[in-house]
Parts: structure tokens; C-alpha cells; sequence
């Protein structure tokens, strides 16, 4: 049986409302070019999310704050790795993982 790739999560508090957690997928693009990443929230749920902009209005999550979201997300099936910061080799595989292929 083959294991599902886990899936890289950056969890973010916004700082006007610091009740919302925001669930950042830096590998998984949300346009056809990879500039934008897939992102996740209680309302709302999925949405396309400029990555540098989310970072200047958010906050890095406490793992108390991102428990309930991360909940959620394993209970609808995403297999993932909670990290605190992007690398570039993540930007690289989300561009090269666009919506077209």
C-alpha cells in the first residue's frame, strides 16, 4: 500500500481579527501560472491566497489556535505537515505543479 505525500501547512492568525485561522498550502497553486498558493479557512474554506501578502497581515498560529482547523482538514481528507515558514524549493514545486497539467 502505497502512502500518501503529506502535504505542507503554514498556519496563520490574522491580525484584525485574531479569532480566524488561516490554513496556507505553499506547494498547492491556486492559478495556472503557481504564483498563487491554495489556502483554507473555517468560512470561507478554500481560496486562492497571495502568499508575501498573507504573511504581512497575519501572524505565525499557535498550535493551540491551528488545532481546530487542522482538525478539520485531516476530517476532510488532506494528509499534512505542519511548518512554520515556505522554503523555496516549495515555491519552485507549486510553480512547476500548475493547474494545466
Amino acid at each position: 500500500m502505497k502512502k500518501k505525500k503529506l502535504t505542507p501547512v503554514v498556519f496563520r492568525v490574522w491580525n484584525r481579527n485574531p479569532h480566524d485561522v488561516l490554513a496556507l498550502f505553499p506547494t498547492l497553486a491556486a492559478d495556472n501560472q503557481g504564483y498563487f498558493c491554495d489556502s483554507y479557512e473555517h468560512v470561507g474554506q478554500h481560496s486562492a491566497a497571495d502568499y508575501q501578502s498573507c504573511i504581512k497581515v497575519t501572524r505565525l498560529a499557535t498550535k493551540k489556535e491551528s488545532a481546530p482547523l487542522l482538525a478539520e482538514l485531516r476530517r476532510i481528507g488532506y494528509k499534512l505537515k505542519v511548518v512554520k515558514r515556505v522554503t523555496s524549493a516549495m515555491v519552485i514545486q507549486r510553480s512547476q505543479g500548475n493547474l494545466m497539467t
